[in-house]
């Protein structure tokens, strides 16, 4: 005859059930801001500070060009000095124009480098969030289903006859045989 079952601690699967529900909310939420943040960086690179630094190129770009044109005004005009300061304005521009085409190319290398870098990442994530939406979710099921079967198995009177099977007594020790 097979002994009853015992049934200690429902409260502790309950306990289990709850922490992780608690977990999926919160692992659900934290892979949802991570890719929203991969989203807005590469929109904020992609877009904002592509067009930022092409905008500014091409400000750094005029600016040179009316540098050169008031340097070649002022090689024709009588004012040597004037002429010194509007090369120096050149070139002033020229480094400014360098300096917003360096940052232009870093800025596209950035772009390539971080999808490179970001979406094997974004890849694991989106699948984590599979995981915990499907497999994790009929976890949390399979443990209410679980809760419900102990419960109503505890609500089962036991069965009529002897509570427990009588413990086997201790060997008697023989003496010597006579």
């Amino acid at each position: 005859m097979s002994l009853p079952a015992q049934v200690t601690s429902i409260e502790a699967i309950e306990s289990f059930r709850a922490s992780l529900i608690v977990y999926l909310g919160k692992a659900r939420s934290s892979l949802e801001e991570v890719g929203a943040e991969v989203m807005r960086t590469r929109q904020w690179l992609e877009n904002d500070q592509r067009s930022k630094w092409e905008q500014e190129l091409r400000k750094r770009n005029r600016q040179l060009d009316e540098a050169k044109q008031e340097l070649f005004t002022a090689r024709f005009s009588q004012f040597q000095d004037s002429s010194a300061l509007q090369h120096m304005a050149v070139q002033k521009a020229e480094r400014a124009v360098r300096e917003a085409e360096a940052k232009l190319a870093v800025l596209k290398k950035w772009t390539r480098d971080m999808s490179n870098r970001t979406d094997p990442l974004v890849k694991q994530a989106e699948q984590l969030q599979g995981y915990l939406a499907g497999d994790m979710a009929k976890a949390v099921f399979y443990l209410t289903e679980v809760i419900k079967s102990l419960q109503a198995y505890t609500e089962v009177a036991p069965p009529p006859g002897p509570a427990a099977p009588p413990a086997p007594s201790a060997p008697e020790e023989k003496g010597p045989a006579a």
